[in-house]
């Protein structure tokens, strides 16, 4: 596909760097736009919005419901805040708030939650969400997006400020696979179908998506011809490219950085039991708590790998009666 690079390689730039560049650029053209940041400003990256705009930055310091609280005050005043804290944090510490401040009151605020699942690496299992997709994937209207690469926050970004309602951003800090080219466009809400197959379909998000395609590459040398798609829009979800690889390939594979309940893997399972059933296999974190380690580790440690999720789309197969 055009929109994909030559050679996967890990991104020059890290994931904070480019969001605060896509932030930055939006605030330049829309001076409603303010961060609020739990203590975060040089682990997620915001740090050159506070140079740029201090009049339009908040530390709240280490005081989550508190800043959802601020931001929530701030969007009823026509502002677009976009609140900035770990996913652990920005999410299930703060959920009361943000259901009933934020969406039960209708406003416009957007949640941005760094280190996800195994990305929070050496911080450890208190820093580790594996439920945070779930829990919001529940607040009635939320848009939850999980980006795979540098390359979306341009996009993304722009949509969420321009997009009246509560968003969650859920992503990583730090370096990742680079996937798409640059100046690629993106729309929430529509998958990006990257490779075409007719045996199983690979549906990933966030960092997932590299795995997915590695994954690919491993099917087709024992001849199975495998489609992938980057769910990078989890709520609400492309209804149509799922059913379409459904009908196509009869056997779905999930893959997510996060619990197999609740995300991605529920999401695709909902929709697909109640319009299309069809075999689907799962891959993300079953029944576990985080841990501390690297995210080579962690990532081997829950299974979050290309080679779990070609086992799994094996399993699959076999599911449906084997390749057509």
């Amino acid at each position: 596909m055009s929109f994909l690079v030559e050679n996967f390689a890990p991104d020059e730039v890290e994931m904070r760097q480019a969001y605060c560049d896509a932030l930055i650029a939006e605030a330049e053209v829309n001076d409603k736009l303010m961060v609020i940041d739990a203590d975060v400003s040089h682990s997620v990256g915001t740090g050159r919005f506070y140079k740029a705009f201090p009049d339009r930055a908040v530390n709240c310091g280490i005081m989550e419901a508190q800043a959802v609280g601020m931001s929530a005050g701030l969007s009823a005043t026509g502002m677009v805040p976009f609140f900035h804290a770990f996913g652990i944090f920005a999410t299930r510490r703060v959920f009361d708030q943000l259901f009933l401040s934020c969406a039960y009151q209708n406003l416009n605020v957007k949640i941005i939650g760094a280190d996800p699942g195994v990305t929070a690496a050496q911080n450890g299992g208190t820093h580790m969400p594996f439920e945070d997709l779930g829990l919001m994937r529940l607040i009635p209207h939320a848009t939850v997006v999980e980006p795979a690469d540098s390359t979306m926050y341009a996009s993304v970004v722009k949509e969420m400020a321009e997009t009246y309602g509560v968003f969650y951003l859920r992503t990583s800090r730090r370096k990742t696979v680079r996937i798409y080219r640059d100046g690629t466009k993106f729309r929430i809400g529509r998958a990006m179908r990257l490779y075409e197959g007719k045996d199983v379909c690979l549906i990933a998000c966030g960092i997932m998506v590299y795995e997915a395609i590695r994954a690919r590459e491993i099917l087709k040398l024992e001849g199975i011809d495998a489609g992938v798609i980057d769910m990078h829009t989890i709520k609400p979800i492309d209804r149509e490219a799922v059913l379409e690889a459904a009908r196509t390939c009869g056997a779905i594979v999930t893959a997510e950085n996060h619990n197999v309940i609740g995300g991605l893997g529920s999401a695709v399972s909902e929709l697909l039991g109640a319009e299309y059933p069809a075999p689907v296999e799962r891959v993300g974190v079953f029944e576990s708590f985080g841990e501390v380690g690297t995210q080579a580790y962690l990532q081997e440690r829950f299974k979050l790998t290309a080679e779990e999720i070609a086992r799994k789309a094996r399993i699959c197969i076999e599911r449906k009666g084997g390749i057509r």
